[in-house]
């Protein structure tokens, strides 16, 4: 009873961070126009991690700062100054529903990396539906594909999910030896910081267009998009197989395509029912148990 229990938190966890990033990333698209992109992205960062901060003061004994410093700030690094930077930068050459379905490659490569880094098993089935979900994603933007192609852009969002994927497999691997909610606060703090930096050094602030939606896009990001869905995603991350939340996410750029023919007039298409499917698809194929089929176990078994 008590596992069935903690499944069903978990899947209300992963669809309340499915909403989250499927709100964020229209809004972020409608914000990045009025602000330049580090300086956007690191406030909504620092912001983020200041008000995690503030949370877990009581529970200031288990930072361990002076020896966790190097594992937060490769996390940082990772996490928030590589993949934040670089996928707000991308935003501006792409719309923001084709980038994120090259962004979302990054299921695929989470699955990968978790198998070779961490151990996990990586059976037919997963292998399978981790590409089905890719092509669902495919077609839920399909019609977007044929239009404003960027090479930067492209090259740009490829490298977003890289590092995400990267970042996630290290955040994992070393979640035993560093307090995991430290970890996410300490990483938002710090790339938050770097990212500000680069700002002042690289950016115009006179190119700042303050008006409510920049400041609805801030208050967003620094709330719900970073701070609560930081810690939901590695919450999840840390406490389930990476590969398996992964595929969830492959929801987000869907719903995402959802909000912003709801509320940006963006049309909806056949094709996007189509990659609805796929995506449903993936996540039941990812999610099954057929442990004799893992690729592990075959090649334990032929050497």
């Amino acid at each position: 009873m008590g596992n069935e229990s903690s499944k069903l938190t978990s899947y209300l966890l992963l669809a309340l961070l499915v909403v989250i990033w499927g709100a964020s990333w229209p809004i972020y698209k409608m914000g990045v126009h009025f602000m330049p992109p580090l300086l956007f992205a690191g406030i909504r960062a620092f912001v983020g991690g200041v008000i995690l901060f503030m949370i877990a003061w009581k529970s200031r004994h288990l930072l361990r700062f002076k020896e966790n410093w190097k594992y937060y700030s490769i996390s940082a690094i990772l996490n928030m100054v590589l993949y934040l930077g670089i996928q707000t930068i991308g935003l501006v050459y792409l719309p923001g529903g084709l980038f994120s379905v090259l962004v979302y490659f990054q299921p695929v490569l989470l699955g990968i990396l978790a198998w070779i880094f961490l151990g996990e098993d990586m059976t037919s089935f997963k292998i399978i539906g981790l590409v089905i979900g890719f092509i669902g994603i495919f077609f839920a933007s399909f019609d977007g594909l044929a239009i404003h192609v960027s090479a930067i852009g492209v090259t740009l969002a490829l490298l977003t999910a890289l590092v995400w994927a990267s970042g996630v497999i290290y955040v994992k691997k070393n979640n035993q030896r560093v307090n995991s909610f430290w970890m996410v606060v300490m990483q938002l703090i710090l790339g938050g910081a770097v990212l500000l930096g680069s700002s002042f050094l690289f950016e115009d602030f006179n190119a700042i267009q303050w008006n409510g939606k920049l400041i609805g896009s801030i208050v967003w990001g620094s709330t719900a998009g970073m701070a609560v869905a930081q810690v939901l995603y590695f919450k999840l991350i840390n406490e389930g197989e990476a590969s398996k939340v992964g595929a969830f996410t492959f929801l987000v750029p869907i719903l995402a395509v959802l909000i912003s023919a709801a509320f940006f007039d963006e049309a909806i298409t056949s094709t996007l029912f189509i990659g609805m499917v796929f995506v449903g698809m993936s996540i039941y194929l990812v999610n099954m148990k057929p442990r004799k089929f893992a690729i592990r176990d075959k090649i334990k078994k032929t050497t």
